[in-house]
């Protein structure tokens, strides 16, 4: 049975995502994930740029989901890109969700 395919068809301009992560997961992971794109942090915010264009992302903790006894911790991630068409946002998130995929299938 083949594998699923890992990214999304469409990548909205704008966007929100429920990560299953603490900020220091999210941290460690985020510069492989943005690659060789040049970036910038400044508190709870990322600003990338990204060929003719840029993408923010802005993170907050959220409160954990709880499932039995199990506790995951919840990041709640805005994605804002300018400047770049549909091919090129797919292009990028493509790659990004790779880095950032964890476990599972």
């Amino acid at each position: 049975m083949p594998a699923a395919e890992p990214v999304q068809a469409h990548y909205a301009e704008t966007f929100e995502r429920d990560m299953g992560c603490t900020e220091a997961e999210w941290l460690g992971w985020l510069p492989a994930a943005l690659g060789d794109h040049a970036w910038q942090q400044s508190g709870p915010s990322v600003q990338a740029r990204i060929g003719p264009g840029s993408l923010r992302i802005d993170w907050r903790p959220a409160a954990p989901r709880v499932l039995g006894s199990a506790r995951i911790p919840r990041l709640l991630v805005r994605f804002a890109f300018a400047g770049l068409d549909d091919g090129q946002r797919h292009a990028f998130m493509k790659r990004f969700d790779v880095y950032m995929q964890r476990g599972g299938g």
